[in-house]
């Protein structure tokens, strides 16, 4: 085994710990929790710690790990000059080999940078939101955007237009600083990798697949006698860059064929007008989805599932024909790797990392993101030839396998700690 002391910096407050902060397991980040477990059964001394602004200072050992809540001043979108020296005591505790930050997205690891730059820092890159904020969007014309605000938006002024800037925002103040700052990345797409070499040429990249959540490994796989016929899953559409409104647009054409159609997505109704709360919450972007619906005739055929753990995504994958990746911009969605270690049939559009991970027409079909009638076209495609079906998703296991295989990127992660504590 090898004896390291490892600290993460998580954006994430984790599952064992959530109950001793009187807060709810999360459901998001499951890749994480067994990464952090994984290390630990290989000998690793590990500590994970998070900042909130509204809970107090908090750590415990938990089944091997520390974990600590450091109480900042400030949301973590912004940089806290107030956790600087939180951080010195913490790295002064702790003395750890190499500190690992997983994502670029939000500040309170880098005021652990500014705070401690004598430490060795590795960062791994999740998405990039200073990128990801040209995409965001999704291609929607202002004219709707305008056409689609609601009183929310105005309030707090976080319409599809105000969330772009600030994503550029955040990319420009707090990502750009982790690129430059920083010396050692660690990515796992050629998209990733470009991008952080453009930002800093001296950077030292390492390469390193992720684990997927515990339950992709060991439930059973998606079998075309046990589906619902003709119905599509989507694990998420909150914002315009998951592309539900593409994916929209091009079932008119699918309905066509077969009009039975369904798409089935992953978490809240962003169009739910029920109460005078839920009227209250609607968003920018919710609203124009709700628009769309009612033109297209659609909304009978789409149904969001609500908030899933991990075990009711397993059902969903396993119960869809198909599952639809149209984002506008991704890195590497971990909800491609599920489906497709489960032998789901995948269609992605051509962004992004999404091409490391589709070997178009062996393990997926790839498509452009503005290109709808070609998502439509590969939807009927694989309606209708259960045999291309059924080659794309076993085709999709053992890639997937490989790639999110626990054991593999357990050792790498490790191998990446030894050569980053043993640099100069």
């Amino acid at each position: 085994m090898l004896s390291m002391n490892i600290l993460w910096v998580s954006n994430q407050i984790f599952p064992d710990f959530a109950p001793t902060l009187h807060q709810n397991k999360p459901i998001n980040g499951g890749w994480q929790f067994g990464m952090a477990k994984d290390l630990v059964n290989a000998g690793i001394e590990l500590s994970i710690a998070t900042v909130r602004p509204n809970i107090p200072d908090t750590q415990k050992k938990i089944e091997g790990i520390h974990y600590y809540l450091l109480q900042g001043k400030k949301s973590i979108l912004h940089y806290d000059a107030s956790l600087e020296q939180k951080w010195k005591s913490i790295v002064e505790k702790i003395q750890p080999d190499v500190i690992h930050i997983h994502g670029t997205e939000y500040a309170h690891g880098l005021a652990l940078v500014k705070a401690c730059p004598q430490v060795k820092i590795v960062v791994s890159i999740q998405g990039l939101v200073g990128v990801i904020s040209r995409y965001y969007r999704g291609q929607m014309p202002l004219l709707d955007i305008l056409k689609n605000l609601t009183l929310r938006d105005i309030l707090r002024q976080n319409s599809i237009w105000h969330a772009q800037r600030k994503f550029q925002k955040r990319g420009k103040l707090i990502e750009k600083k982790y690129l430059t700052l920083c010396t050692h990345f660690i990515g796992r797409t050629q998209w990733d990798h470009d991008h952080v070499i453009s930002g800093n040429p001296k950077a030292m990249y390492h390469f390193c697949n992720e684990s997927l959540r515990d339950a992709f490994y060991t439930a059973p796989k998606w079998v075309m006698k046990n589906i619902n016929r003709h119905t599509l899953f989507l694990s998420q559409a909150l914002y315009p860059i998951k592309g539900l409104h593409k994916v929209l647009d091009a079932l008119p054409l699918v309905r066509e064929v077969f009009p039975d159609v369904q798409v089935r997505v992953a978490g809240m109704d962003i169009t739910k007008t029920a109460t005078l709360m839920d009227k209250l919450r609607l968003d920018n972007y919710g609203k124009y989805i709700k628009k769309q619906l009612k033109k297209l005739g659609l909304a009978q055929q789409v149904t969001f599932t609500g908030p899933l753990d991990e075990q009711g995504m397993v059902g969903e994958y396993l119960a869809c024909h198909a599952f639809v990746c149209p984002s506008n911009i991704e890195n590497s969605p971990n909800s491609l790797g599920e489906a497709q270690l489960l032998g789901v049939p995948c269609i992605a559009s051509y962004v992004g990392g999404v091409p490391d991970m589709v070997d178009h027409g062996k393990t997926g079909l790839l498509y452009r993101f503005e290109e709808t009638e070609m998502l439509a076209q590969h939807i009927i495609r694989l309606f209708q030839q259960d045999a291309l079906a059924q080659a794309l998703g076993e085709n999709g296991i053992p890639e997937a396998r490989d790639r999110h295989n626990r054991k593999t990127n357990c050792e790498t992660t490790l191998a990446i700690y030894k050569k980053i504590r043993d640099s100069e």
